[in-house]
């Protein structure tokens, strides 16, 4: 565990955009496939491009007993539910106001820790966690008088929910190396979880078309294997909370890149309630840095 030095501010930028643009992958994917099924589809294929090349590498799937037990939670929590609930609601919301959801996930870790752990907050954590609530409540305030679908913002509260239990077991997944072989293991993990769901709600009927296919394959192997690899690598270059530092970048590329690549409108409350939440969730992780 190390300091941010330029290779992880680099890995760490590149992290932020592609996590960013899997909302904007995902909203395509789901005009055009059931979400459960797509999503299923991407995580086997996804699990075992990352299997096969980290056997390759000379990784071992043999973990230790934690390691096994957070590969399950993290499968679970990340993959099943937070992108298994976000994609269902991207049927009915929009990438931008998903993504600004989800980019909450830091705030709600700082919150989690402070409440349940017992974490100290200095002055500009606390400052942090008031103004990304700020901003959440003025995109909200914003959003909701308008035609927004609750049921699939609700969704996507309770996915980002499962993704801060998800990074609170971070530590145990990244420990002892095999990142690559972790990484696929845990989407097998999702796969399994979402397959039921998919076989039980939904009817395996896809619309073919170019927009689907590129967004699938793009989806399959930046968000899928090389965004969650550069996350692994990363906390365990830095550490956790030095890493986390590197979500406050979701808000601002979500919305830009929704809004660039699907024309999704941006009011002026969002724009300034994104750069509330952006500035709120810096603060949050820059209050943990040690001098």
């Amino acid at each position: 565990m190390g300091k941010i030095d330029g290779k992880a501010v680099v890995m760490g930028v590149v992290f932020g955009i592609i996590w960013a643009s899997a909302f904007t992958s995902a909203r395509v994917i789901v005009q055009y496939a059931p979400p459960l099924y797509a999503l299923t589809i991407r995580f086997v294929i996804s699990g075992l491009i990352a299997v096969v090349i980290a056997r390759a590498m000379g990784q071992s799937w043999a973990l230790t007993r934690r390691q096994w037990g957070a590969v399950v939670v993290f499968g679970l929590c990340q993959n099943a539910l937070y992108l298994g609930l976000n994609f269902v609601a991207m049927q009915t919301i929009e990438a931008s106001l998903a993504s600004i959801i989800a980019s909450t996930m830091p705030l709600l870790v700082a919150l989690s820790t402070w409440a349940l752990l017992g974490e100290r907050l200095r002055p500009l954590g606390v400052a942090g966690l008031l103004a990304g609530m700020i901003g959440v409540a003025l995109i909200m305030g914003a959003r909701l008088q308008g035609e927004v679908d609750l049921f699939g913002v609700l969704l996507c509260v309770i996915s980002v929910i499962s993704l801060t239990v998800a990074t609170l077991m971070m530590r145990g997944a990244s420990s002892g190396g095999n990142f690559l072989m972790i990484v696929g293991l845990q989407m097998f993990v999702g796969a399994a979880a979402l397959a039921v769901p998919a076989m039980a709600l939904e009817t395996l009927a896809v619309q073919w078309s170019w927009q689907l296919v590129v967004a699938f394959a793009y989806t399959v192997i930046f968000p899928g294997v090389v965004a969650t690899l550069i996350w692994f690598l990363l906390v365990d270059r830095i550490g956790a909370t030095p890493a986390a530092v590197f979500h406050f970048l979701t808000p601002f590329f979500g919305v830009s890149i929704a809004a660039l690549l699907l024309g999704e409108p941006l009011g002026s409350l969002d724009i300034v309630g994104v750069l509330i939440i952006t500035g709120g969730i810096l603060a949050v992780q820059l209050s943990k840095q040690k001098a």
